[in-house]
C-alpha cells in the first residue's frame, strides 16, 4: 500500500487540508528514508517496533525536540491505523508506543484591555481593508472561530435575521454560533463596502482582499500580528491566541464549560479544559480577595 493511497484517504475521506496531508506524507517519507538507509528495506508493511524505536533514538540523538518527534511518530501511527483498517496488516507496530514527555506550552491570552485597545484603534477608519480587519478581529474574539474556518466562511453562512453564523469546522462538522450586536454592526458595514469593490473574483466568499479575491491564511495571520504588535508585548500574537482569549475570558465570566465546548467546535471536553487554567487563576484571585479568612 503506497503512501499516496494514504494521502488520498486523508484528503478525500478525512477532508484534511493540503498542508496537513503534505505534513503527514513528509513524516512518513522521513521514516521510509531511515528504513532504507539503516535497515536496507522500503517495505513499510513489514516494520516492527524495534525499527521504529531506532528511528526515534536517531531523532533524539540528532537533537530534534520531543514535540516534533511525537508529531512524526503520530503521523506514522495514523498510517498504520489506516493499513490495519483496510486489512493490509494484522498488528499496528505502534499500538503500545508511549509518546515522549514534553513540556506543556502555556498559551498566554490577550488581556481584555489589549483587545479593547486594538478595537478602539479602528474608531475613525472607514475604508474597506480597515473595516474588514476589524471584523476579522471581532469574529475571532466573539466566536472563538479557527483561522481556516474564518477563511472558508461564505456569504450564505451569515444569518443576520437570527443573528447567527454557520461555521464549517474540522471534518465538515457544522456548528451555529451567535453574533453579538457590535459584530453585527461591523458585519453590515463590511458587506456594504464589499459591494463597492471594483471587481470580485470569489463571489461566495465572505472575506475578500481589496482586489476581490478570497482571503488567505497567511494574510489573516498577518492582520492579527500587525494590529496586536502595537497593543501587546506578548511573544505570540496569532489568531489562535484570540481563540484562546475568547475561551478564557468567557470562562472567567462564568460561562458553562460544556457551552464553551460547543462554541469552539471541540469534539471532546478534554480539548476545552486546556483553557480553564486561567479561569482557575481568576477564581483564586476572587477567593483570596473575598474570603474573610484570607484578610489580614
Amino acid at each position: 500500500m503506497s503512501i499516496k493511497s494514504f494521502a488520498d484517504y486523508l484528503s478525500l475521506e478525512k477532508k484534511y487540508s493540503v498542508l496537513t496531508v503534505n505534513a503527514y506524507k513528509k513524516d512518513i517519507e522521513s521514516f521510509l528514508e531511515f528504513l532504507m538507509s539503516q535497515h536496507d528495506t522500503n517495505n513499510l508493511d513489514k516494520v516492527n517496533y524495534s525499527q521504529i524505536r531506532s528511528w526515534i533514538v536517531q531523532m533524539v540523538d540528532n537533537g530534534l525536540a520531543n514535540r516534533s518527534i511525537n508529531r512524526k511518530v503520530s503521523s506514522l501511527n495514523s498510517y498504520y491505523k489506516f493499513l490495519l483498517r483496510i486489512g493490509n496488516i494484522q498488528i499496528n507496530p505502534l499500538s503500545k508506543h508511549k509518546a515522549l514527555k514534553t513540556r506543556k506550552k502555556v498559551q498566554v491570552p490577550f488581556s481584555e484591555t489589549e483587545i479593547v485597545d486594538v478595537l478602539d484603534s479602528f474608531y475613525d477608519d472607514k475604508d474597506f481593508e480597515s473595516i474588514r480587519d476589524k471584523l476579522v478581529i471581532e469574529l475571532f474574539y466573539s466566536t472563538g472561530i479557527r483561522r481556516i474556518e474564518l477563511v472558508n466562511l461564505k456569504l450564505s453562512n451569515i444569518d443576520l435575521t437570527n443573528k447567527t453564523l454557520k461555521v464549517l469546522s474540522k471534518r465538515n462538522k457544522e456548528r451555529i454560533v451567535p453574533l453579538i450586536k457590535p459584530v453585527q454592526d461591523t458585519l453590515r458595514n463590511y458587506l456594504n463596502l464589499r459591494t463597492e469593490l471594483d471587481e470580485i473574483h470569489h463571489h461566495d466568499a465572505l472575506f475578500l482582499t481589496k482586489k476581490g479575491s478570497k482571503i488567505y491564511e497567511t494574510l489573516v495571520y498577518r492582520i492579527i500580528n500587525n494590529y496586536f504588535s502595537k497593543a501587546s508585548s506578548k511573544v505570540k500574537k496569532s489568531p489562535h491566541i484570540l481563540r484562546h482569549s475568547f475561551a478564557t475570558h468567557i470562562l472567567n465570566q462564568g460561562a458553562d464549560i460544556n457551552a464553551v465546548k460547543e462554541l469552539l467546535g471541540h469534539s471532546s471536553l478534554a480539548a476545552t479544559q486546556i483553557y480553564t487554567h486561567n479561569s482557575i487563576a481568576e477564581l483564586k484571585k476572587v477567593h483570596i480577595n473575598a474570603h474573610p479568612r484570607s484578610k489580614k
